[in-house]
């Protein structure tokens, strides 16, 4: 027979609380993971209601690649932009019924892109639409800025 069996042999409980330990530190971990992702998304958003600091003329030469690419694999339309519901100050409602002075809740880069497309690309026949791409919870999500160059 085994001198100290407890020694050797831990009980049940003893196992229960080592479980319960570990997934503790693992919750512990993926809440710590959380919320730096949710920090990071902050961030982003907050660096996203500033201006770009891209002049008008790099801004055109990104865009007109983005437009040569999407060409050369038979599109007539590209996302140029896809960005947070709170870039706009109605948190996307008025995109998401389609109304008109859609525009004018736009703020940050989005804004900015508006501008630009307006100034220079509107008038050479380019199309930007914008609308809600995801319903998180049944709200509206990401917002989605397409460019289409097509004649209709």
């Amino acid at each position: 027979m085994v001198a100290n069996l407890s020694e050797i042999l831990p009980t049940a409980q003893d196992f229960m609380e080592k479980l319960a330990k570990a997934q503790a530190q693992e919750a512990a971990k993926l809440a710590h993971r959380m919320e730096k992702v949710e920090s990071e998304r902050r961030a982003l958003i907050q660096q996203l209601t500033k201006p770009s600091g891209v002049s008008d003329e790099e801004a055109i030469r990104r865009a007109v690649k983005i437009i040569e690419s999407a060409v050369s694999n038979g599109l007539t339309e590209v996302q140029v932009y896809r960005f947070p519901n709170s870039l706009c100050t109605d948190r996307g409602r008025a995109i998401n019924q389609g109304e008109k002075g859609w525009e004018a809740t736009l703020t940050g880069v989005p804004k900015e892109i508006y501008a630009l497309w307006q100034k220079y690309f509107q008038s050479r026949g380019f199309k930007l639409k914008a609308q809600i791409i995801d319903f998180p919870d049944g709200k509206p999500g990401d917002v989605r800025m397409t460019l289409d160059w097509t004649d209709s």
